[in-house]
C-alpha cells in the first residue's frame, strides 16, 4: 500500500476562511428557478410560492451567498421585467438558453427567498447589451432606502426596506464569443470601469466584480484578465474565474486529478493581477471571485446542441446531470483547492443549485433530494472553519493524462482555534489503490477525533435518485484513528474524506 504523510502545524496559516467561498448559484437555466427554488402550489410552498423542502435543503447544505440571475442569462436580462406586479410583467425570449421567460419570478421574490434561506445575495448586472445608465437605476431600485423615483418604485412593489445588496457583478463572461454583447477586453474594460465609478459615487464600500476569463482554456486566458485590470484596478475589488471539469472517457485518474488546472487557475489570475497592480504602482490587492464552477458534462451539451432546447420552450430539463459517485469526489476536491487558496479565494459559487448541474435535485409536485455532490459540500461548509492551514505532503505520485504526475492525495487542513478544532480533508486521488494516510499532531499537543466519514463506492457510477435518494451518502469512516498523537487512516481509491478532531 503506498504510504503518505501530512505535515501540519497551527503556527503555519495560510489565511481566515472567508464565508462568501461556500456560495451557490440561481440563474434562469432549465429548472432552477421554476418547479426548482419556486413552485406555487407545491405541497410545501409558502405564501410567496417558495419551496419549503428546497429552503430546507439550501440550509442543510450550508450555502452562504447566492450569485443571481445568471449567468448567460443575465447579459439579455432587463431586471425592471422582473419587479412590479406579476401580471403587468412581460413574457421574453431568452436567447442565451433558448428559452420562454415569464419573469413570474425576479428581483424582489429573489430577495425574499435569499432572506428566508438565510443567504447573502450577490447580484450580476447586464454588461452585454446593456450598460452605466441600466446599472446605476438597478442600484437605486436594489440599495436606496426611499425618496427617489427608484427607491420609491421598490417601495410600492412592496419592498418597503433597501436590499442593500454589497456585492456585484459587473456582467457575466464578456470573454466568450456565445455571450450576448460579448466584447473585447479593452472595450469590456473600459465599461466596467465607468460602471465601477458610477457605483461607487452612490455607493464608495460596494464590492465589485469584474469578469475574468471564463475557462483557463480561453485563448485570451491571461490576456483578458491583465487588460481588463488595467482599466479596472483602482476601482474593482476581485476578478473572476470560472471553471467546469467533466469525465473524458474512462480516464479517471485525470479526472480525479481536475482540481490541479484550478491551482494553476487561481496561482496565474492572481500572478498577472499582481504583475498588473505592480505596473501600476498600487497598494491595492485584487482578489478572485471563484463565482461558477462544478462538474458538467458540458460537451455533451454543446455537441450539436445537445440538451439545449430547438424551440423556445419555458423551464425545460436542461443539464440535469444525475451526479455520480466519482462526481462527488472531485466536487470534494475542488473545494479543498479553494481552500487552500484562502488568500487570495474570498467568494465562490457553485453552479447551479437545484436542477440544472446541480445539488439539489426536484421533481414538479413531488420530493426534493440530495445530490451525491450535496454531501462533500454541506460536511466542508459544515467543519471547515477559522483559518487554513499550510500544509505539506509528503506522497508518490499519480500518473496522468491530462496533468502528468499529480500527487496521489489532495489534503487541506482549518483550524478553529476558538472552538480547538481541526479538520482536515482529503481525496485519494488513485482510482484503484488504497493509500495510507497519517498526520501527527503534536504541534496540537494532541487530539482526539470526533467524527471521521469517507464517501467512496465500489460502483463510481452510482447516484441518487427519487426512488433511492440516500444511495450514495457519506459513511462512517472504517478505517481512522488517533494513537500516540497521530492521526492516520486508510483512504479508499476514489474517496473523499473528513477528519475533525478535538486538538489542544
Amino acid at each position: 500500500m503506498q504510504q503518505a504523510r501530512l505535515s501540519v502545524d497551527p503556527a503555519f496559516v495560510v489565511a481566515p476562511i472567508n464565508r462568501r467561498v461556500f456560495g451557490s448559484f440561481v440563474e434562469h437555466m432549465g429548472r432552477c428557478v421554476y418547479t426548482g427554488i419556486y413552485e406555487p402550489g407545491h405541497p410545501t410552498a409558502d405564501d410567496d410560492g417558495l419551496r419549503g423542502d428546497v429552503l430546507d435543503l439550501v440550509r442543510e447544505l450550508g450555502v452562504t451567498t447566492i450569485r443571481y440571475p445568471g449567468g448567460n442569462f443575465v447579459s439579455g436580462y432587463r431586471w425592471e421585467d422582473g419587479v412590479g406586479p406579476v401580471q403587468d410583467r412581460p413574457t421574453r425570449l431568452d436567447p442565451a438558453w433558448r428559452t420562454i421567460e415569464s419573469n413570474e419570478f425576479g428581483l424582489n421574490e429573489f430577495m425574499r427567498w435569499a432572506r428566508k434561506a438565510g443567504v447573502e445575495p450577490m447580484l450580476a448586472m447586464n454588461l452585454g447589451t446593456r450598460g452605466l445608465q441600466e446599472a446605476v437605476d438597478l442600484l437605486e431600485y436594489t440599495n436606496h432606502p426611499g425618496g427617489t423615483a427608484l427607491s420609491d418604485l421598490r417601495i410600492r412593489h412592496g419592498a418597503t426596506d433597501p436590499h442593500d445588496v454589497r456585492i456585484w457583478c459587473l456582467g457575466n463572461e464578456m470573454d466568450g464569443p456565445w455571450q450576448l454583447g460579448h466584447k473585447s477586453a479593452d472595450d469590456y474594460g473600459r465599461l466596467a470601469a465607468v460602471t465601477a465609478r458610477a457605483m461607487r459615487q452612490f455607493d464608495p464600500h460596494l464590492e465589485l466584480v469584474a469578469c475574468g476569463s471564463s475557462s483557463r482554456a480561453m485563448p485570451t486566458f491571461g490576456a483578458w484578465e491583465a487588460t481588463v485590470l488595467e482599466h479596472t484596478y483602482e476601482v474593482v475589488d476581485h476578478i473572476s474565474a470560472h471553471a467546469y471539469y467533466q469525465l473524458h472517457g474512462d480516464d479517471h485518474a485525470s479526472f480525479l486529478a481536475s482540481a490541479v488546472d484550478m491551482d494553476r487557475f487561481i496561482d496565474q489570475v492572481t500572478a498577472t493581477a499582481d504583475h498588473v497592480g505592480a505596473r501600476l504602482g498600487s497598494d491595492r490587492r485584487i482578489d478572485v471571485s471563484f463565482d461558477e464552477w462544478n462538474v458538467w458534462y458540458l460537451e455533451e451539451l454543446m455537441d450539436g446542441r445537445g440538451g439545449l432546447p430547438q424551440d423556445w420552450t419555458v423551464a425545460p430539463r436542461t443539464s440535469e446531470e444525475p451526479y455520480t459517485v466519482l462526481d462527488a469526489v472531485v466536487v470534494g476536491s475542488l473545494l479543498i483547492t479553494l481552500l487552500r487558496h484562502a488568500d487570495r479565494v474570498t467568494a465562490a459559487s457553485q453552479a447551479q443549485l437545484v436542477n440544472t448541474i446541480s445539488a439539489i435535485r426536484t421533481e414538479p409536485g413531488g420530493p426534493a433530494w440530495r445530490q451525491t455532490i450535496f454531501h462533500p459540500f454541506a460536511l466542508t461548509a459544515r467543519h471547515a472553519r477559522g483559518t487554513v492551514l499550510d500544509v505539506r505532503l509528503d506522497a508518490p505520485t499519480l500518473a496522468t493524462e491530462r496533468y502528468g504526475p499529480v500527487p496521489v492525495l489532495d489534503p487541506v487542513a482549518t483550524y478553529d482555534a476558538d472552538d480547538g478544532r481541526l479538520t482536515v480533508l482529503v481525496v485519494n486521488r488513485h482510482p484503484s489503490e488504497e493509500v495510507s494516510f497519517s498526520t501527527s499532531l503534536h504541534g496540537f499537543g494532541g487530539g482526539t477525533l470526533v467524527e471521521a466519514v469517507v464517501l467512496a463506492d465500489k460502483d463510481l457510477t452510482a447516484v441518487n435518485t427519487q426512488d433511492d435518494p440516500d444511495r450514495v451518502v457519506p459513511r462512517e469512516h472504517p478505517d481512522a484513528s488517533v494513537r500516540d498523537g497521530t492521526l492516520s487512516a486508510r483512504l479508499p481509491p476514489a474517496s473523499w474524506s473528513m477528519l475533525v478532531l478535538e486538538v489542544g
